[in-house]
């Protein structure tokens, strides 16, 4: 028996999901990986499997459907793949690992799911909260793993209950032990406070900038005193905005210690408002004055690439509510990320190879660079996915007039 060859879609699809192939020995499972990876970095408003397949000039979202739940795939050979390309191309380029929770689903029903504080909303309420974490290499972001919390009132009998900082401190171990070189690791205060995790970093000689509330409390003898620096300007340039002038002040408790402590301000100096304001603290060594407070912006990263996946590629719009499910449709939207985030590296380094034109080199212009709404740059959401999008508008086209034929019977061979 002759098998038959998967359905081709688009060039730089089939190429980067041929990486994948050897995960799926059914062509009709292949193809819906395919499709899915089409679907994900789509325009769609929500991305829910029966407009997914409509995309893929399919009548309805059965097949994707079985594929999600149903079939029997392995995840970790998915992952795997998807962090073994990401480790072969780094190199041994240091990473700033970024650690962030937080996500919201509404469902009683859905494994897992109940009301707690969600990150990214700063409030309680009915979700499911994962802890991510983040490789940014270069202004771009790599995504490396994921791991879903489950609160104690949603335990099954197999579950072990663990904290969100007990997660992050697996993924760290975790992303040691896949050999990525990790230069610093950036948290927000949810992990500053949690002593075991610092405690954690220390032992692995891991240098870490994470936030800290207003009130962090630190012990000193009796007659020290808490001594407050005087504010240093710095530029902070921003993501698709002007450079912003913010101000650092170092708090010394007592004496200066391994650990240090630093206050930022992007208001007045007189009068920091709480809004404005936020306090970290680091071991990094040396003098960091001029750029402890730029080293943690790269946080922002953190916020800046989840609200990608959770906004641009549909990170809660699972209709499943069993969690082998959910966790594959994240896995496959880490996949879709990770397609982008080769985009912004391979731009990059044309960039780096022709900064400027020659006598001598004159740079191969992008085909596709004329059309009308191409963007240059290499910025996630407005330069890269778009672009991606413009590449794939013919073959959902396509798509929609194959459902159409479907349902009225015309043909357009």
């Amino acid at each position: 028996m002759v098998l038959r060859q998967p359905n081709a879609t688009v060039g730089f699809i089939d190429e980067y999901c041929l990486l994948y192939r050897s995960v799926f020995e059914d062509v009709r499972l292949y193809e819906c990986f395919k499709g899915l990876q089409i679907g994900i970095v789509s325009p769609l408003p929500r991305k829910t499997l029966p407009e997914i397949a409509k995309l893929n000039g399919l009548k309805d979202g059965q097949s994707l459907h079985h594929f999600l739940r149903d079939s029997g795939w392995d995840i970790g050979m998915v992952r795997a793949i998807r962090l073994h390309l990401i480790r072969q191309l780094l190199g041994n380029r240091p990473i700033s690992l970024c650690i962030d929770a937080g996500d919201v689903k509404k469902g009683e029903t859905t494994d897992y799911a109940a009301k707690q504080y969600i990150g990214n909303l700063g409030k309680t309420a009915n979700g499911i909260v994962s802890v991510n974490a983040y490789a940014v290499v270069e202004d771009i972001t790599y995504p490396l793993l994921f791991k879903i919390y489950k609160p104690k009132s949603r335990l099954k009998a197999i579950d072990q209950y663990q904290s969100k900082p007990q997660l992050a401190i697996e993924i760290v171990s975790e992303v040691l032990a896949m050999g990525f070189v990790i230069e610093r690791v950036l948290a927000d205060s949810l992990y500053g406070l949690w002593w075991h995790f610092i405690n954690t970093l220390q032992q692995l000689k891991l240098p870490y900038i994470v936030a800290i509330r207003s009130n962090h409390g630190v012990l000193m003898t009796k007659g020290q005193r808490v001594r407050y620096n005087r504010w240093r300007a710095y530029n902070q340039p921003l993501v698709e905005r002007p450079t912003e002038c913010r101000y650092l002040r170092e708090i010394i408790f007592g004496h200066r210690r391994e650990v240090r402590y630093y206050q930022i301000t992007k208001g007045s100096t007189d009068t920091p408002d709480k809004a404005d304001s936020w306090f970290i603290m680091t071991n990094l060594e040396g003098d960091i004055i001029l750029s402890v407070g730029s080293q943690y912006t790269l946080r922002t990263w953190i916020e800046y690439g989840f609200k990608q996946v959770k906004n641009e590629l549909g990170w809660h719009d699972y209709r499943l509510t069993d969690y082998k499910s959910i966790e594959r449709w994240w896995e496959l939207i880490f996949c879709a990320y990770l397609l982008v985030s080769l985009s912004a590296a391979q731009e990059q380094q044309q960039q780096q190879i022709y900064p400027q034109a020659s006598t001598n080199t004159t740079p191969q212009p992008n085909p596709f660079s004329q059309h009308l709404h191409w963007q240059s740059g290499t910025t996630w959401k407005s330069a890269l996915l778009n672009n991606l999008r413009l590449l794939l508008q013919p073959y959902w086209c396509w798509g929609w007039l194959q459902v159409t034929s479907l349902v009225t019977g015309v043909s357009h061979s």
